[in-house]
């Protein structure tokens, strides 16, 4: 497995070495020790799935009393996976990085607590599984709008229109969103 630095500090990209034959393949998607080893010591305590159709764009997420870190993946079809920092204090504060998540290419983001997280899907559909360091909360839920403006994400959207649930599509601003200190 390797673990590569993106040009946000504390995200990282996660590209597992692929043991593929005329059987099938083999790929480790977790091991404690590996992840350790580069100062990722996780703890998970919820695993979700989600399926989504082509143009659903969820996002961008956290939570602030009880913010989760979340290793995310692909396991069917593609997604543009987004990590904005939401930390004022930091020198990255509202910077944002995107990569192309899919069943082909089976990397994976880790994106700490502190961060906002989205994507969109670029396949017909596709299947989003992420393991989570703490459990979810309703009640601390929070959301930024995915085409803030002072934010600049360049989604992939070649003149789809993402489908957003209500929540997403009225998110506040970064300007106007409690984040982290």
């Amino acid at each position: 497995m390797r673990i590569v630095d993106t040009t946000l500090p504390e995200v990282k990209l996660i590209e597992p070495k692929i043991f593929s034959d005329g059987r099938g393949f083999f790929m480790e998607s977790w091991n404690a020790r590996t992840f350790a080893d580069n100062d990722l010591d996780l703890h998970f305590v919820q695993d979700n799935h989600s399926r989504s159709a082509k143009g659903v764009l969820r996002g961008l997420h956290y939570q602030l009393k009880n913010p989760q870190g979340k290793l995310v993946r692909v396991t069917a079809g593609a997604v543009f996976d987004v990590a904005v920092d939401v930390r004022r204090s930091s020198a990255h504060f509202g910077r944002w990085v995107g990569y192309e998540l899919s069943d082909a290419n089976k990397r994976m983001l880790w994106v700490p607590p502190g961060f906002a997280h989205g994507f969109v899907v670029l396949s017909e559909s596709a299947d989003f599984l992420y393991k989570c360091t703490q459990l979810y909360d309703a009640s601390d839920d929070r959301g930024i709008r995915w085409n803030d403006p002072a934010i600049g994400i360049k989604w992939p959207l070649a003149g789809m229109t993402p489908q957003l649930s209500g929540k997403d599509a009225d998110a506040p601003l970064l300007a106007d969103a409690p984040v982290f200190a």
